[in-house]
């Protein structure tokens, strides 16, 4: 500054001005619906902080939802199972922001989602209000199927939720306490005591192994007078339980079960429930059946949930019983909107549907034959985009496609497309649907957070196979699902194991390898302390059988 004449004069210095700062880049925003599974596991391996992400979920935690049986009986506390949405996204380099709220709408046309506040504001209700997405990832998770069987939603327990078990734990300490009361007859005592587990699936089977164990460990000791009057049936409609295991499973668990004095009904169907009685029906001759109990836990598998169900009707899929995505887990009819967990299948795309694209793809010369060099060509791309070409050449122990046509390998062999048609006839068997499991879930949440990371640039630069049907090559490669086993805890200490190559492992040693396996997967090191701890404690001091 330079004062003169009385004048203030005030001179820039041209090297001190500031540059104009770039305009800022408007973030994507990311919608995720669901803090389970999926998910979660989407939150944890995002790491790309050019989205704005908003986690919508009536649930602030994610519970570790296998070790739901444990926590009915006591063997875990259900603190010990969760850990906080907050605590999982905090570190993170994403801007993540959670609402406590449940979604009841969700708006396709105009990208929207209609939300519902858990808490209630000023005695005014719970606020309602209106989230916009670029992307929305629902994992959203299912609800119990009841397949409409009366009285199931009004008497039933389930187990999905925390909650429920928390719930299930406090009706077997009561029934307890209650047929411990001197005025009641031997008749009330055996059917306050009765305990019905509808489903013969691994939760079904896991909560009846838990809960005969926690009768004949702890709770006969503490209610002897009560211990001769307890019952456990389980409930199947199958032959046969545990189905999606190896048979030599099913038989031990079945044959388990029966020295252990647990009840297992095959073939019976649950048509109705009351307040005081279960009645079923005998698969085979049709007989109808009826029998008291004192609780019933229902785990028969899922259903798809009402929100989904809606917008299964905005997409077009109204008539499909589950909500359909293609196999980079986004919904089909939508190009922003993904799906995955329980409330959503993989459509695979089948080979037969394509076969004419892919033969004149792979026909350069446009000669209407196809060399086996020129497929050959393509065959990588074949088997990466029709997963079912590969799982069929590998059950019929066949190197590549030119054994598959039966014939030599010379690249002078020419095949017409009538000739392609046959050979690849059968391929489309292999396609199988999912497991609703937290295996498959937290893999999809995985696969789909590292397509989010890349999106830019497999933009420029396609990482996926040929696109048969449209030129160049997809962005990404397709979700594939990799299957590491799976276990059925079956009380006693004991575990049966079915792991990859058909490796099927009963006994103690399994139970050990259940404790780290289940150990290892838990989301934080928290939960892995807790949950270790709860072990240990009923180890020594067995299960607490308060009514808290």
């Amino acid at each position: 500054f330079v004062c003169s004449g009385g004048g203030l004069l005030a001179y820039a210095d041209a090297n001190s001005t500031s540059p104009i700062a770039p305009p800022e880049i408007k973030k994507k925003r990311v919608v995720v619906l669901g803090t389970g599974w999926a998910g979660t596991s989407f939150l944890k391996q995002l790491d790309n902080p050019s989205y704005d992400v908003q986690v919508i979920s009536p649930r602030n935690y994610f519970a570790f939802t296998p070790l739901l049986p444990s926590v009915t009986v006591g063997t875990v506390e259900p603190r010990s199972i969760v850990e906080p949405i907050r605590n999982i996204v905090k570190k993170k380099n994403v801007d993540v922001h959670y609402w406590e709220a449940e979604c009841f709408k969700i708006d396709s046309q105009s990208k929207k989602v209609h939300c519902r506040s858990n808490q209630n504001i000023d005695g005014k209700g719970k606020e309602e209000f209106v989230v916009d997405y670029d992307y929305l990832v629902i994992a959203m998770g299912a609800r119990p199927n009841t397949f409409n069987t009366p009285g199931v939603v009004e008497h039933c327990n389930f187990l999905k939720e925390v909650e429920d078990a928390q719930k299930i734990r406090r009706s077997v300490i009561d029934a307890f306490e209650k047929a411990s009361l001197p005025s009641l007859s031997d008749e009330e005592r055996q059917k306050m005591l009765h305990f019905v587990v509808v489903g013969g699936g691994p939760t079904g089977v896991e909560f009846a192994a838990e809960l005969h164990d926690f009768v004949k460990e702890d709770l006969v000791k503490l209610y002897p007078a009560a211990g001769k009057y307890v019952k456990i049936t389980l409930l199947e409609a199958a032959d046969h339980i545990l189905t999606m295991f190896d048979k030599r499973i099913t038989e031990f668990a079945e044959d388990k079960f029966k020295r252990d004095g647990i009840d297992v009904k095959l073939g019976s169907m649950v048509i109705k429930v009351s307040d005081k009685e279960i009645s079923t029906k005998a698969r085979v001759n049709g007989q109808v059946a009826t029998m008291p109990y004192g609780m019933v836990v229902w785990s028969t598998g899922i259903g798809t949930d009402p929100v989904v169900k809606d917008f299964m009707k905005q997409v077009g899929q109204e008539t499909r019983r589950v909500l359909a995505t293609d196999e980079w887990l986004r919904v089909e009819g939508t190009d922003s909107i993904y799906a995955l967990g329980d409330c959503a299948t993989i459509n695979q795309r089948r080979v037969m549907e394509d076969i004419d694209s892919i033969f004149k793809k792979a026909d350069k010369d446009n000669s209407g034959k196809l060399t086996v060099k020129e497929l050959q060509e393509v065959v990588d791309d074949i088997c990466e985009r029709y997963p079912q070409v590969d799982l069929y050449l590998k059950t019929k122990k066949l190197r590549n496609i030119a054994d598959l046509l039966k014939d030599d390998s010379k690249s002078s062999v020419e095949i017409s497309i009538e000739e392609l048609k046959a050979a690849l006839k059968e391929v489309d068997a292999q396609v199988k649907n999912l497991p609703a499991t937290a295996q498959v879930a937290a893999q999809q949440g995985a696969y789909l957070a590292k397509c989010f990371n890349r999106m830019e640039e497999a933009e420029k630069n396609p990482e996926g196979p040929l696109r048969f049907r449209g030129e160049g090559r997809h962005r990404f490669r397709p979700f594939r699902y990799k299957h590491f086993g799976q276990f059925a805890p079956l009380g006693g200490e004991q575990t049966a194991a079915q792991l990859p190559g058909d490796w099927v492992s009963i006994g103690h040693s399994t139970q050990w390898l259940w404790y780290s396996v289940y150990a290892s997967k838990l989301v934080s090191w928290r939960t892995r302390s807790l949950v270790v701890t709860d072990w240990v404690k009923r180890f020594i001091f067995g299960r607490d059988s308060s009514s808290i």
